[in-house]
């Protein structure tokens, strides 16, 4: 593809020059972007969606170009920051002023997943003896070094957050007024810079907020979470989730950017696994050996059985992962999930049992297929089955997320393949035990 210099320029929107950068390869992407004057550059830098992103900042700081990388917000460099080789990540540091180095380096230090890992130290702190109209002055003096100006946090002499004053609030009132006239007299509603990203999202959508506060132990503010963090935020960990449901790990570039052995160490360990518990499946087979041999009819419908319960059991999987990421379910509701899930099954398994036992019944009657004399035992065998098997795969389908969430892990790590096969493994189990309760002295 063909790309210059005056093509990027024609676009007004810098959404829309990300979009065409994405396209490119991302040396090709870098080396036109570097070529814009330091403001379009900050631009680009700033939006979370440019995928050459680190590529580009690590050229530009390799280059010296200083007056770009001081200009970013300090939550966004230490994004691009966090993914470079340590040689350019202290020649990037080198490049900032003292005080952007120091909040870099801070909000550096928190682990990924955090509120302070996502939170941006710049916004507007002022004291409660202050009035409006200061406040104000104060907002028109420092805007342009602050990301967003969502709400005014006053702070007592010791910077201790006392409360929290939207924007609209102060806009709309008396400039000769105190600000403490404006406290309403509730308790700010803080985080911690150790919380976790997804419980950060939780506050803010509960609360709608704009921004929440970080605070440390003596309840100084020490940054703030914004909504479009949050939303970045909840995005990566949607993908991530996506890929472990998948039967697979997490691959964070895009897809026809993938190296092959990348995708094959991505993608081979989860289908290892899986098929060494496939290999289970084989092993209850050849168990029922002797009933296969007797009636060769069952074999056709182990395909319909473990489906079935593999089916229901990723439809309670993904059903139960959404709610515990949205907090709808806590993991102490686990009986109350397992009292829903077994009578589900039950009816979903009998309704299923129904339609596999009239197919039956029509197959023989309408000369489709001979099942033999003892083809309504074989449909009631099926029937029996299937209720047996809907009703444990919905079970353990939804029991899997609460215990990967009791031992530390990601429910979304119960990925549908997983809980597929171990369906099939017990399905298979419960379909022979069945048939040999109902056709022994017939068939068997």
């Amino acid at each position: 593809m063909q790309t210059s210099f005056h093509t990027l320029q024609q676009f007004d929107h810098v959404a829309d020059a990300v979009s065409y950068l994405n396209q490119l390869k991302n040396t090709q992407a870098v080396k036109l972007a570097a070529q814009l004057d330091s403001a379009a550059l900050v631009d680009l830098l700033e939006n979370p969606d440019l995928r050459c992103d680190s590529d580009l900042a690590a050229y530009l700081a390799a280059a010296g170009r200083a007056e770009v990388l001081d200009q970013l917000a300090e939550d966004r460099m230490a994004d691009l920051m966090s993914g470079f080789e340590p040689p350019i990540r202290q020649q990037a540091l080198n490049l900032l002023s003292p005080t952007t180095r120091a909040s870099v380096l801070r909000l550096m230090s928190y682990p990924q997943g955090t509120a302070g890992s996502i939170m941006t130290t710049e916004f507007i702190e002022v004291p409660t003896t202050w009035t409006v109209a200061q406040t104000l002055q104060h907002i028109r003096e420092v805007e342009s070094t602050r990301e967003t100006v969502y709400a005014i946090y006053v702070v007592d002499d010791r910077q201790c957050l006392r409360f929290v004053l939207p924007l609209r609030q102060l806009v709309c009132a008396d400039p000769s007024s105190p600000l403490t006239d404006l406290w309403t007299g509730q308790t700010p509603i803080t985080v911690d810079a150790f919380m976790d990203r997804e419980e950060v999202a939780h506050i803010i959508r509960r609360h709608d907020f704009l921004a929440l506060p970080v605070v440390d132990d003596e309840q100084q503010v020490i940054g703030i979470v914004t909504v479009d963090d949050v939303i970045d935020a909840l995005m990566e960990e949607a993908a991530e989730d996506f890929g472990r449901f998948g039967g697979g790990e997490h691959i964070d570039q895009p897809y026809l950017e993938v190296g092959f052995g990348t995708m094959l160490r991505k993608r081979g360990g989860w289908l290892a696994i899986l098929f060494l518990g496939e290999m289970l499946t084989a092993s209850a087979m050849q168990y029922y050996e002797l009933e296969l041999e007797k009636a060769v009819v069952l074999a056709m419908f182990i395909p319909l059985i473990m489906s079935s319960g593999g089916n229901s059991g990723s439809q309670a999987t993904s059903l139960l992962i959404r709610g515990l990421a949205l907090n709808e379910v806590r993991l102490r509701d686990w009986w109350r999930v397992l009292l829903r899930e077994l009578p589900t099954g039950l009816v979903l398994g009998a309704m299923l049992g129904a339609i596999g036992f009239s197919r039956i019944f029509v197959w023989q009657h309408i000369g489709l297929y001979d099942y033999g004399e003892h083809y309504l035992l074989i449909g009631f065998t099926i029937w029996m089955s299937l209720i047996g098997i809907v009703c444990f795969g919905s079970s353990i389908g939804s029991m899997l997320p609460f215990l990967l969430q009791r031992f530390g892990f990601d429910p979304a790590s119960a990925s549908a393949p997983l809980v597929a096969t171990l369906v099939d493994v017990l399905g298979l189990v419960i379909y022979f035990s069945v048939a040999a309760l109902i056709l022994t002295g017939t068939l068997l």
